[in-house]
């Protein structure tokens, strides 16, 4: 068995379970940047398998395996999401199997996505989600955790960024992706979908539009931050004005935590991530 192909109690079980045939090729893919993943190409449609690694805990991205079954599940009908088939788990570990949904990453065209994410925000699943951060008092709390993590002399740099003033939480929560970077929407045509379901929330819809806009992530996903006409192009396009308003107002705040979140992850051996940071940071009004 090469040796990148999945453990073999995981495929006995799949096995056992009449999820695969015996003669599935395992191709692993490399978007994932937390948890081990497959395409099984072979008799039948492909599928994914995602194996959850136990990592350290990430202080911004969660990786629950069961939010993400339970997502798939619920979201079958509105074709946001790939297909879930299964789940299931091994001695220390836990996958996921579902269909492969066709495409590439996204790169361009960021109207499109504003309309996904416009589509994905009025639905609220039938399921038990955590709540997400909102309002600037959340996101402050959360910078301040994960800037607590960090020991390098950035971190008393970020502390002096924190901004100003305060944004109120808001009532009007939905379902949000909680991680639509551009290496988790794939594009098939006009047809866009979203993967990697492993932290959904209830929460402020800004926290996906800043999540997508975020420079760094923009950075280690595509490889450029947006032009401020793409940009420009998103927040036209996102029909609800009052939530861009919202994102304006909380910008400064989101841009203080992923740079935190940047800073937390060079400093544990991520380095694309440094050039992130000093993006957050130019967002922020300092380079």
């Amino acid at each position: 068995m090469p040796r990148d192909d999945p453990p073999q109690d995981l495929q006995a079980d799949l096995l056992r379970r009449g999820l695969m045939a015996r003669s599935v090729r395992f191709e692993p893919l490399q978007g994932g940047r937390t948890n081990k993943v497959w395409k099984l190409v072979g008799p039948g449609p492909d599928r994914v398998l995602k194996l959850y690694q136990r990592t350290r805990p990430n202080p911004l991205f969660g990786n629950d395996p069961e939010l993400e079954a339970l997502c798939l599940n619920a979201l079958a009908p509105t074709g946001l999401s790939p297909k879930f088939r299964a789940s299931g788990d091994i001695p220390n570990a836990v996958w996921v199997l579902y269909e492969h949904a066709a495409g590439t990453p996204w790169t361009s065209d960021t109207a499109s996505v504003a309309g996904l994410l416009a589509k994905l925000h009025t639905l609220r699943p039938p399921i038990a989600l955590p709540k997400g951060c909102n309002g600037s008092a959340d996101l402050d709390a959360t910078t301040q955790r994960i800037l607590s993590l960090c020991h390098s002399s950035e971190r008393a740099r970020l502390l002096d960024l924190k901004p100003s003033g305060n944004v109120r939480a808001t009532a009007a929560t939905c379902l949000i992706h909680g991680d639509p970077v551009a290496g988790n929407i794939l594009v098939n045509g006009a047809s866009l979908v979203l993967i990697d379901w492993q932290c959904p929330a209830i929460g402020d819809p800004t926290e996906d539009l800043a999540l997508f806009l975020s420079p760094a992530m923009m950075q280690v996903y595509r490889g450029a931050p947006l032009s401020p006409d793409e940009t420009c192009a998103f927040l036209a396009a996102y029909p609800h004005q009052q939530t861009t308003e919202r994102y304006a107002a909380l910008k400064p705040w989101f841009a203080w935590r992923m740079a935190a979140y940047c800073l937390w992850r060079a400093e544990n051996g991520s380095q694309e991530y440094a050039q992130g940071l000093a993006l957050e940071c130019a967002n922020l009004g300092t380079d």
